[in-house]
């Protein structure tokens, strides 16, 4: 048996919010808003689809700057809204996406400074 066990009967995440300096809560989000994500990921994943099937976009030297675009662009979004992460503490947004950009400037830095290598076929 437990020792350490709390003394109150709630979950984790409502002693956690019972316990929060401030004593601030933020409200989640409603199955109105879930809807509204899930609509805009869905134009946007229909927006890579038809790039795609574009020709001339897909020959271009724009098709996959647009696609990685999109693609982080999803990434965020489901990481804000349906990880929570844009409810939680601001250090926990700070801690995630300040790694994720360096990564996402030094993928892009390494693509102009190595885009004049390419292997023919």
């Amino acid at each position: 048996m437990d020792n350490h066990a709390s003394l109150t009967n709630l979950p984790d995440s409502a002693e956690a919010h019972a316990h929060a300096p401030g004593g601030e809560e933020h409200s989640h989000p409603t199955w109105s808003t879930y809807w509204k994500v899930a609509v805009i990921l869905t134009l946007i994943t229909v927006g890579e689809v038809w790039a795609y099937y574009v020709p001339s976009f897909v020959a271009g030297r724009g098709f996959v700057p647009t696609l990685l675009f999109l693609s982080a662009l999803k990434f965020a979004i489901v990481v804000m809204f349906y990880m929570h992460l844009k409810y939680d503490h601001r250090l926990f947004r700070v801690l995630f996406t300040g790694p994720l950009l360096i990564a996402g400037l030094t993928l892009l830095a390494l693509m102009f400074l190595f885009g004049h290598l390419y292997i023919k076929m």
